[in-house]
């Protein structure tokens, strides 16, 4: 299995060995129990799709509410479906609630398909947190990518002004995090900057989960406090300065375009930062390790539209072996 910073196995908060797959199934285990809310495809893996499944591998009950409905994902041109409003996430909430339902150790989301349902987000986390005021979201602030939006246009300023400073973890790709910091990011430090405004708002840990600060890589950069890094050999020994950490990994480019990717990553980085409490930085390194080996195995298997082969690589998904390492972003 993919070794820790440091080389070793460490226990999650799973009760297995961080690296396995296996501790999802200890019945000692705390209870860990997650509302996504994000995207539906009947056929394919975008959204809750990609989602789902590796989080139950992770001993996670996930309860998906859907955004969207729709036939398939919009990178093949043609769909159709239903966009769900905010008074209908509300209703379902309603009912939630009323049977004593809204029990939640995690919420995490993704895309929203209409600026009523990304604002009853709000309300969503304001009742989860009357019942769990510990809980932890992980937010994807599903914007768009490469300079182009793909979202209703009134998204980003909602995102800025009413969501942002809710969120535990937030998951931005390089254009989204530009559109919600103000920030261009043309550099190394420019991420930096983007990720001190964000963190100013709320977030404790911002991952900026793809740039294209590389020429040949794709460039994933965190930034997360000291506490959240206390077992992560990366930052053993390292002189605390200022209130935060930041760290990057270099991702090869990969042929073609793949959907899902995203969606797959905030998933993944919410099961392992739940197993491995205080190292952010092996969470980080295990997630990139299972996308990268999906989208090898998609690329090898020349699925139609680039769908991910996600079924098919449960056990990278649950081991994965690290090759990618993380290295410190020093300011």
């Amino acid at each position: 299995g993919g070794a820790g910073g440091a080389g070793e196995a460490r226990a999650g908060r799973d009760g297995g060995a961080a690296d396995g797959g296996d501790g999802g199934s200890d019945d000692d285990a705390p209870e860990l129990r997650c509302l996504s809310i994000q995207s539906h495809v009947v056929e394919g893996y975008v959204g809750n799709k990609c989602a789902i499944f590796p989080l139950q591998l992770h001993g996670f009950d996930v309860s998906p509410i859907m955004s969207v409905h729709f036939s398939n994902h919009t990178g093949y041109g043609s769909w159709e479906g239903t966009v769900l409003q905010g008074e209908q996430l509300i209703a379902t909430l309603d009912g939630l609630e009323r049977n004593g339902l809204l029990r939640f150790t995690h919420l995490l989301t993704g895309y929203m398909g209409s600026a009523s349902f990304l604002r009853a987000i709000v309300e969503c986390v304001r009742r989860l947190r009357a019942v769990n005021p510990d809980l932890r979201w992980v937010c994807d602030p599903v914007l768009g990518d490469n300079g182009k939006l793909y979202v209703p246009a009134e998204l980003p300023a909602i995102y800025r002004e009413e969501i942002v400073q809710h969120a535990s973890l937030l998951t931005p790709n390089q254009f989204e995090a530009e559109l919600l910091s103000g920030v261009e990011i043309g550099s190394v430090k420019d991420a930096v900057r983007a990720c001190d405004v964000l963190h100013a708002r709320g977030p404790r840990t911002i991952v900026i989960t793809s740039s294209a600060l590389g020429a040949a890589s794709v460039v994933l950069l965190a930034s997360t406090t000291w506490e959240d890094v206390a077992s992560s050999a990366l930052f053993a020994g390292a002189e605390r300065e200022g209130d935060h950490v930041r760290f990057a990994i270099d991702i090869p480019k990969l042929e073609g375009v793949f959907t899902g990717t995203g969606d797959l990553t905030a998933a993944l980085l919410l099961a392992w930062t739940e197993r491995l409490p205080g190292d952010v930085v092996g969470a980080v390194e295990r997630a990139v390790a299972s996308v990268q080996a999906v989208l090898r195995r998609t690329l090898k298997h020349g699925s139609p539209r680039r769908e991910l082969r996600l079924v098919q690589s449960k056990r990278d998904l649950e081991r994965p072996e690290v090759v990618l390492r993380a290295y410190r972003v020093d300011e």
